[in-house]
């Protein structure tokens, strides 16, 4: 009698389960906590971030809260990476929009978008890009969120040095390039000249500099108020960054 073969091995994924009952509730209360959290943010700022205060504003007692978010530092957490998200998709989907223009166009639209993104939730910028928080460390679940606007930034870069787009490359030291081997050594995957990084990281500073000293009140009595003003003012700057990076 002969050895019944086995049947061949499905190499399709297992079907998904569909959320129960208790998953839509949790989910539910969760995006309530994190809007508080939100709302909380704009008030007082991430320092004095209060997961009582929370559980209060969402109607639950403060114990009830740990089973949702384990600690003020994991909330924390959430919104840095909910903010890096936010703003990396705005920088891919302002690219997207443009994918067919030149680089100089592509570049200017995503300078735009990230602009408009903060001045709409500043808040959040400012957790991002503003003053550390004190005692609080990031982990490294928020190292892949942050890198999403920077790579946009690369990637309009180095496709214009594949076509010919820079004119005139920008120099970069044998020095300056050597600073780069902590990110080289952490991103190992990282496929880009380091003349490149170091002028995307150049222009992702430029960047958020602009945006910033704009935010922060930093050109009040500076720059005319008016929002065409500022517009201006800011394409101005994107103009000469680009052109200091061969654009």
């Amino acid at each position: 009698m002969g050895v019944m073969a086995s049947p061949p091995r499905s190499s399709a994924a297992p079907p998904t389960r569909p959320p129960t009952a208790r998953d839509r509730a949790r989910a539910e209360i969760t995006a309530e906590i994190m809007t508080a959290a939100r709302e909380q943010l704009a008030e007082v700022g991430p320092g004095s971030l209060s997961l009582r205060a929370i559980a209060r504003e969402v109607g639950m007692v403060s114990s009830a809260i740990y089973r949702y978010v384990p600690s003020r530092d994991a909330l924390l957490t959430r919104l840095i990476i909910e903010a890096y998200d936010a703003i990396g998709a705005a920088a891919e989907d302002a690219q997207a929009s443009v994918a067919a223009a030149s680089a100089p166009e592509q570049f200017r639209a995503v300078w735009r978008a990230i602009r408009a993104w903060a001045l709409t939730n500043p808040h959040q910028y400012a957790l991002i890009y503003g003053s550390p928080v004190p005692g609080y460390r990031a982990p490294v679940d928020t190292v892949a969120p942050a890198t999403r606007l920077p790579q946009v930034l690369l990637n309009i870069l180095a496709a214009a040095g594949a076509d010919g787009t820079i004119a005139a490359p920008p120099v970069v030291s044998e020095a300056a390039q050597r600073t780069l081997d902590p990110m080289v050594e952490s991103v190992p995957d990282l496929d880009a000249d380091r003349s490149a990084l170091v002028a995307a990281i150049t222009t992702w500073a430029a960047l958020f500099g602009a945006i910033s000293f704009e935010l922060f009140g930093h050109i009040h009595n500076v720059v005319a108020s008016e929002p065409e003003s500022r517009a201006a003012f800011f394409d101005a700057q994107i103009d000469l960054v680009a052109r200091l990076v061969g654009l």
